[in-house]
């Protein structure tokens, strides 16, 4: 299904024909859905950022070509490592090697885990694009998708500690407890946006997870 791609972007049709087969189907965080969901915040934002929506809708179609598991010691190198995957799809889709070299550097720099700041207004762009989609509703829902995936690999964890669920007497553990991933991370996301856009969805967002936290004191579990 592509039905999402915009249709004045034919090189995305082309792109997609080869990174739709590398998504992951066993990753509910990190599948094609997500791909589609940072490619259309991609499109809306890129204008603001001054970007090239084309150059942009690309970006977020190949920002995850390498998908490394959250418990990963090599999670950092997630972006770089797609950022080097990404160079023959681009190519074979039409994208000079100056749009190459931007895309991947704005790949490179995508990734939380890590830790770098986007170089561009391509970076920014495909930075909150991506950010945007790990808050809010489908935030939740891919944090737990995702915990539930590590469960299956093995990994011994709990939905939440029950004594304290929202760390706020202990240090957070994500690896132990799925919702410290809320204390970590997710709720540290909306004061990073760069693009005004971004800001004001991300600010919505950010007050629906913390509702959602509300009702999670120890007397509601």
């Amino acid at each position: 299904m592509s039905g999402w791609l915009d249709g004045r972007f034919p090189r995305h049709r082309i792109l997609w024909e080869q990174v739709e087969p590398q998504a992951p189907t066993d990753d509910l965080s990190h599948d094609a859905d997500h791909l589609a969901r940072v490619y259309r915040w991609s499109l809306r934002l890129a204008p603001e950022a001054g970007a090239d929506p084309d150059v942009a809708g690309a970006a977020a179609l190949v920002h995850d070509l390498v998908s490394i598991p959250k418990d990963d010691a090599r999670r950092p190198l997630a972006g770089a490592e797609s950022a080097r995957e990404a160079l023959a799809p681009l190519g074979a889709a039409g994208y000079d090697e100056r749009e190459v070299a931007q895309i991947a550097e704005a790949v490179r720099t995508s990734s939380w885990s890590s830790g770098l700041a986007p170089t561009g207004p391509l970076g920014r762009v495909l930075q909150d694009a991506d950010r945007l989609d790990a808050i809010g509703a489908v935030g939740i829902a891919r944090t737990f998708a995702c915990a539930q995936r590590m469960v299956s690999n093995g990994r011994v964890m709990r939905l939440c500690d029950p004594e304290d669920p929202l760390a706020r007497r202990r240090p957070p553990e994500e690896a132990r407890f799925a919702l410290d991933h809320f204390q970590t991370k997710l709720l540290r996301l909306a004061e990073g946006m760069h693009l005004p856009m971004a800001r004001a969805e991300a600010r919505r967002r950010h007050a629906l997870m913390v509702s959602f936290l509300e009702q999670l004191e120890p007397s509601e579990i």
